[in-house]
């Protein structure tokens, strides 16, 4: 008896069940199941595999190299500086003065940094008489710096200069590299053209007022008290089309503008220096506060190729959300509609048994279909009561029996 029953148990893990099914005719709720399946099919076709492109495999670990020129002329001639000539060499540069009151020496430290100040205190307090306030002696070079705004653009032919700039990107995972300028072997291309989004788009040269331009400024305005530009070099690459169709696309815009306008930081400026000693053999210093537009540039990528993986997870989540959507209309069918109808467990008999419903009158016809039908334990069978195709469940004999009545 024992090893008879194990044996049943294991054979019983091969056995393959399924599941009962009941049709119900009910038109509102065969609507709302097929325009759920309607929409979840709409969603994994149309969202997932179309838009978001859900068969594919992607990288989104972009490597990038970028170099940059900048290339332009421009004359001044001001009182301060008298006629001068600006170049690619002074503007492509990477990037205080309150007097210490004193009575006595004491009140200046010898090696301490000013702040705000133009220099190291040497621990002299400079007086004019005893009875006097002094101001503490500084190293510093002289004279110190003048504090004021600039009311225009120094470099007004700025806008009017180029900038080159070349980027190379790679995709580890698919071994893809590309860059943004056109393979050629004209040797003139990159002299003549500009870049263009449909004609050249892939010449990387930018002319500095066109910048501006698509960031939705005045280069003029800009370059008074500077500003900073973002450029953002987007590779979205579909390698299932190839090679050629993958492309760069630039977007700029002003990093520095805040949205309450209530910022100090506003703008962008730098100094430099120039050294240099006179005919005496002293040492000679220009000092540049600079005003004007800083460029960032940021490369943002992803690649996308075909793989069997994210294909079958998209389309096993788009069966599991069919499952979802019949469970839901389970429950309006349920609990929802007007005629409801009601679960029941009966406890198993010998013999069939039919729920009870308002359409007595063909109870015998059902009752003799089920004493031809039902023969075993393991046998059940889909009665409907007549015409009426309202549809039960019988279960036969030891089994419980689960019953659909209307109410």
């Amino acid at each position: 008896m024992a090893g008879s029953f194990w044996k049943g148990r294991f054979l019983a893990l091969f056995d393959y069940k399924t599941e009962k099914f009941i049709v119900a005719k009910n038109k509102k709720v065969g609507i709302l199941y097929r325009l759920i399946q309607l929409s979840i099919i709409g969603y994994i076709i149309g969202w997932v595999f179309v838009n978001k492109k859900g068969y594919q495999e992607t990288d989104e670990a972009i490597q990038s190299s970028i170099i940059t020129k900048v290339k332009g002329v421009a004359v001044t001639n001001t009182t301060e500086s008298g006629l001068m000539l600006w170049d690619n060499r002074l503007l492509c540069a990477t990037s205080s003065f309150l007097g210490g009151h004193c009575r006595d020496d004491d009140d200046c430290t010898e090696g301490e940094t000013v702040v705000a100040g133009n220099g190291i205190m040497s621990g002299r307090c400079l007086r004019k008489d005893e009875n006097s306030t002094g101001s503490c002696e500084i190293y510093a070079w002289c004279p110190i710096e003048k504090q004021f705004k600039p009311k225009g653009p120094l470099l007004k032919n700025a806008e009017n200069f180029t900038i080159y700039i070349k980027n190379f990107i790679q995709f580890p995972k698919f071994l893809f590299s590309k860059s943004n300028v056109l393979e050629t072997t004209d040797d003139s291309y990159l002299k003549k053209c500009r870049y263009d989004e449909k004609l050249h788009p892939y010449c990387p040269i930018f002319r500095l007022g066109e910048i501006t331009k698509r960031a939705g400024y005045d280069f003029q305005d800009m370059s008074t008290f500077g500003g900073s530009i973002g450029i953002s070099i987007q590779w979205n690459c579909d390698l299932d089309k190839g090679y050629s169709k993958c492309h760069p696309e630039y977007h700029f815009t002003r990093l520095d503008i805040s949205l309450s306008n209530k910022t100090i930081a506003q703008g962008f400026n730098f100094r430099h220096t120039r050294y240099f000693k006179n005919a005496a053999g002293e040492d000679y210093r220009s000092l540049y506060k600079v005003y004007g537009v800083r460029f960032n540039i940021m490369v943002h990528g992803k690649a996308g190729k075909f793989s069997i993986v994210p294909t079958a997870i998209n389309v096993a989540s788009g069966l599991a959300l069919m499952g979802a959507g019949a469970f839901f209309c389970d429950m309006v069918l349920l609990h929802l509609m007007k005629k409801k109808k009601h679960r029941h467990m009966l406890p198993g008999s010998n013999k069939s048994a039919l729920m009870p419903s308002k359409s007595k009158a063909h109870a015998p016809i059902a009752e003799k279909y089920i004493n031809k039908t039902v023969t075993s334990q393991s046998d059940f069978k889909l009665v409907t009561s007549g015409p009426s195709s309202r549809c039960k469940i019988m279960s036969a004999f030891s089994r419980p029996l689960i019953g659909w009545s209307e109410s």
